[in-house]
């Protein structure tokens, strides 16, 4: 009896609503928690692990400390296709800029625009592998680009090697993420400008605002936070560009990028504890560029409802400005004061 007790005891508490509730939470939660464990935070403590051993997939491993993190910074294809991010993450920036212009212009009413939409967003749903060999194709000696350029009265022997001229060749390439990425970009503006009250373009046309004016006091304050984490978004993905130079030279012709090197590096060489130690660094610049663009979104913009340090910084001097001036009129009026008397 005592047992039967307990049991129903046990019963009733499981079948109380809050406790219903918990069990729901920690179902839910268990099984992406458990894939989360198992296939993103061992994997990653082990590669950690295996960035400090000269190892191959197969075989003995040789613990070598730091070696390999000092080889990363030492080895010239390394240091060269860090230094490549710089044109994806300028690549990145133009995009923004074009995403957030046509954003602008599509959030209103304007003819075709669903159409635009849909075209500008395409792109990034066309697998990235699709897209290397298009471009590969497009930029191919005397095929798509080369034709229409002749078109346009240009001569096929002035015109550079697209893909093999190392002057410009990543300049190509990061082209390519402009096309693909630009119009997720978009969609992402125009999401958060419609989400701005329209009663304050009204009384902005009211007032005879230009469309400059617009912009710059109503639809950027209003839509920072999704400007802002786009561009965590587009300098991170600079950062870990794979997809467009692998297929499209395969890394050759100094178009190789972080990504491609150390693939090379892991697949190819099986140089595995050296590719390792590659990611580990490439995650560190990841959470570094990450913290300096909230700490630049934080002096900028503000977090939430606080204004920005540059705004408080400016308040604060004009303030300090302003009791220099009163203290200044004062000490005049008593000086004049005494001198009357």
């Amino acid at each position: 009896m005592k047992k039967e007790n307990a049991w129903s005891r046990f019963v009733k508490w499981i079948q109380t609503g809050k406790v219903n509730r918990w069990l729901c939470i920690v179902t839910f939660m268990l099984a992406p928690l458990l894939l989360l464990v198992v296939f993103t935070y061992i994997p990653f403590l082990k590669m950690f692990e295996f960035s400090f051993y000269d190892m191959k997939y197969i075989g003995e491993r040789e613990f070598v400390g730091l070696d390999n993190y000092a080889e990363v910074f030492t080895r010239k294809d390394c240091f060269q296709a860090l230094k490549l991010s710089g044109y994806y993450i300028i690549a990145s920036f133009v995009q923004l800029g074009i995403a957030l212009w046509f954003a602008s212009i599509l959030s209103f009413k304007v003819k075709g625009a669903g159409v635009f939409k849909g075209l500008m967003f395409f792109p990034y749903l066309v697998c990235g592998i699709a897209v290397g060999f298009i471009f590969k194709f497009f930029y191919t000696r005397g095929f798509v680009l080369d034709t229409v350029l002749q078109w346009c009265g240009f001569d096929l022997e002035s015109l550079p090697y697209w893909l093999k001229d190392k002057s410009i060749n990543n300049i190509s390439i990061a082209a390519t993420s402009v096309w693909r990425y630009m119009g997720q970009n978009m969609v992402l503006f125009i999401g958060a400008i419609m989400s701005i009250d329209s009663t304050l373009y009204e009384a902005a046309a009211i007032d005879g605002a230009s469309g400059w004016n617009k912009f710059r006091y109503i639809i950027f304050p209003g839509i920072k936070t999704i400007v802002v984490l786009n561009m965590i978004l587009a300098i991170t993905g600079s950062l870990s560009v794979f997809e467009p130079p692998y297929v499209i030279t395969g890394g050759e012709f100094g178009t190789g990028t972080y990504f491609v090197i150390m693939n090379k590096l892991a697949h190819e060489s099986q140089k595995v504890g050296l590719a390792s130690a590659m990611a580990i660094v490439l995650f560190g610049l990841i959470i570094l560029a990450t913290l300096l663009q909230k700490l630049a979104e934080r002096y900028f913009f503000g977090v939430g409802e606080q204004d920005s340090i540059r705004y408080q910084r400016k308040m604060k001097k004009l303030q300090k400005q302003q009791a220099q001036w009163q203290q200044d009129g004062m000490q005049a009026q008593a000086n004049t004061g005494k001198g009357g008397k």
